[in-house]
C-alpha cells in the first residue's frame, strides 16, 4: 500500500489539520505564500509509521528559489506542536527573503509513546517523505526548482539527529548544517549504520554544533548531561579529519534553545553568501572559502584568522569569517549577540473606522522583532504586545519564541483598536518596530480621517 498523501490546495480550499502531539488541535486557513502537504502514516516495512506535515513559506515576489532553510522540530509532544508554526517565523523568514529561499518546518505526529526514531532516522521512511514533499510543494507553489535546490538544516534534539544524518546522506546538497543540543553520527557510528564510510564530501559542508552549558558543562547530572559528551565527541572526530565545524555554548540554556537564533541566523546567512549558486534555480553549491576563516580553542574566549592562529588548527572551533567569529564570542560570553543597526520600518499601515489599526513588518534580520510602538497625533498610546507574558525563552520578542525556537501560539497579529480615539476627528498614527535589543525603526504613517 502507498503511502497516503493528501495534498491541499489553499487557493480552493479552507486547510484543517491536526497536530495529534499536541494538547490542542493546530487549525489555521493557509494561502500564498503559505503552502502545506500532509502524508498519512503506514504499516509497511520501511515506511514512515506516523504522520507528518511540511509546511512551507515562499518569500513573496522570488521568482526563482535558490534554496530551502529547514527548520526541523525535535523529539516528543512538545516538540511535535512547536514545529507546525516554524514556517510562519518572522525572523528566520528574514533570512530566507534576503537569500531568496524557502523556509520549511515539518511537524511530526508524534505521540509521547512513539518512538522518536521512527521519524528522527531518516531511514526509517523521513527521508523519503521529504524529498517527496520538496516535489509536492514544488508543483503546488509553482515553483519546480523547490524539488532540486539545496538545504540549509536546522535540526534541535531529535531534529539534530535528523539533520546530522540527512547532510552526511546528502553532502552535495547541503550547504550548511547547525545542530543544537544533539550531534551527528560519528564515523564508526555512520559505518555500524549503514555499513560505508562517511563521505569525503561531508567534511566540507559547514557545519555546528551548538548546546547549552547545562547540558554537561556546568550541570554534570541529570536528562541532559550526556549531550556535552556527544557533541565534544563528534567534534574532536570531525575537525581532525579537516572538517568545517565550530561549537557554540550557551551559557544560560539548556535543552531549550535560548538565545541560539541570534548566532544562527547570521552564521546561515554567512553560509548562504558564500555557498549558494549565483544563478538561481542551480543546484550546484560553491565550496566554502578558506581564506575568510576563523579559528577559536574550543571553549575559549578569543579567535583569530585561521592564517594567524597559533593553536592547534585540528582541534579549533571553525569558523566562517570575522564577523561570525565576533558574535561567537559574545555569545558564548553571555548568550547574546549585540546589533547597532535599527529594524526595517512598518509598511502599509491601516486604520478602520472603527478605530482599529494594522501594518505589516519585516523582521530585522540580526535581532528579529520585540514589539511595536503606536502613536495617535504625536503621543504614544500603546506597545504592542503590552506585556510579553506566556512562556519564552531567550529574549521578549513580539512573537514568544517557545523552547523549540518556533512562534508561540495562538500567533502574535500586528494590530491594535485605539478605543480612546475621539468620534468625528482626523487623527494621525505612527507604527515603530522595536527590535530584541531594543533600537527603533523610523514610522510609518497613516491618517484616519472621520
Amino acid at each position: 500500500m502507498m503511502i497516503a498523501l493528501r495534498i491541499i490546495y489553499f487557493t480552493i480550499v479552507l486547510s484543517t489539520f491536526s497536530v495529534r502531539a499536541g494538547a490542542e488541535d493546530f487549525t489555521k486557513a493557509v494561502s500564498p505564500p503559505y503552502y502545506r502537504v500532509h502524508y498519512e502514516g503506514s504499516t509497511n516495512e520501511g515506511e514512515l509509521k506516523i504522520g507528518v506535515t511540511y509546511t512551507v513559506w515562499i518569500p513573496p515576489g522570488v521568482k526563482i528559489l535558490r534554496g530551502v532553510i529547514v527548520h526541523q522540530h525535535g523529539c516528543g509532544e512538545g516538540g511535535c506542536k512547536d514545529g507546525v508554526t516554524a514556517a510562519y517565523d518572522l525572523h528566520w523568514q528574514a533570512l530566507a527573503r534576503k537569500q531568496e529561499c524557502a523556509l520549511l518546518g515539518p511537524a511530526y505526529e508524534q505521540s509521547q509513546k512513539d518512538d522518536c526514531h521512527w521519524w528522527c532516522d531518516p531511514r526509517n521512511g523521513s527521508e523519503k517523505i521529504f524529498l517527496q514533499s520538496l516535489a509536492n510543494l514544488a508543483k503546488q507553489s509553482n515553483h519546480p526548482e523547490l524539488e532540486t535546490v539545496p538545504w540549509a538544516l536546522w535540526g534541535h534534539s531529535g531534529g539534530g539527529d535528523w539533520v546530522g544524518d540527512m547532510f552526511i546522506t546528502h553532502p552535495d546538497r547541503t550547504i550548511a548544517v547547525w545542530v543544537r543540543s544533539s550531534a551527528p553520527p560519528y564515523e564508526k557510528e555512520w559505518k555500524d549504520m549503514t555499513g560505508s564510510e562517511i563521505p569525503a564530501a561531508a567534511y566540507a559542508v559547514p557545519v555546528m554544533c551548538n548546546l547549552g552549558a547545562q547540558e554537561g558543562l556546568t550541570v554534570k547530572t541529570g536528562r541532559y548531561a550526556f549531550i556535552w559528551g556527544v557533541v565534544h565527541s563528534y567534534f574532536k572526530e570531525f575537525r581532525a579529519k579537516g572538517g568545517l565545524i565550530g561549537v557554540a555554548v550557551d551559557p544560560n540554556s539548556s535543552h531549550d534553545c535560548g538565545n541560539s537564533r541570534y548566532l544562527a541566523i547570521p552564521w546561515f546567512d554567512a553560509c548562504l553568501i558564500a555557498r549558494l549558486p549565483e544563478k538561481a534555480g542551480d543546484a550546484n553549491l560553491k565550496p566554502m572559502p578558506v581564506n575568510s576563516a576563523w579559528l577559536a580553542p574550543l571553549l575559549g574566549k578569543k579567535t583569530q584568522p585561521a592564517a594567524k592562529f597559533t593553536g592547534d588548527a585540528r582541534t579549533s572551533v571553525w569558523l566562517p569569517n570575522e564577523r561570525i567569529a565576533r558574535a561567537w564570542v559574545e555569545y558564548e560570553k553571555n548568550g547574546n549577540v549585540r546589533d547597532t543597526t535599527p529594524p526595517p520600518a512598518p509598511t502599509n499601515m491601516r486604520v478602520s473606522r472603527t478605530g482599529e489599526l494594522s501594518w505589516d513588518a519585516e523582521a530585522d534580520l540580526e535581532s528579529g522583532i520585540a514589539a511595536f510602538i503606536i502613536e495617535r497625533d504625536g503621543v504614544k498610546i500603546a506597545r504592542v504586545p503590552k506585556d510579553n507574558l506566556g512562556y519564552f525563552v531567550g529574549r521578549p520578542v513580539f512573537q514568544r519564541v517557545n523552547g523549540g525556537d518556533t512562534p508561540a501560539t495562538p500567533l502574535a497579529e500586528m494590530r491594535y483598536t485605539d478605543s480612546k480615539a475621539r468620534k468625528g476627528s482626523k487623527h494621525s498614527y505612527t507604527v515603530r518596530t522595536i527590535n530584541s535589543v531594543g533600537l527603533e525603526s523610523k514610522p510609518c504613517v497613516a491618517v484616519a480621517t472621520p
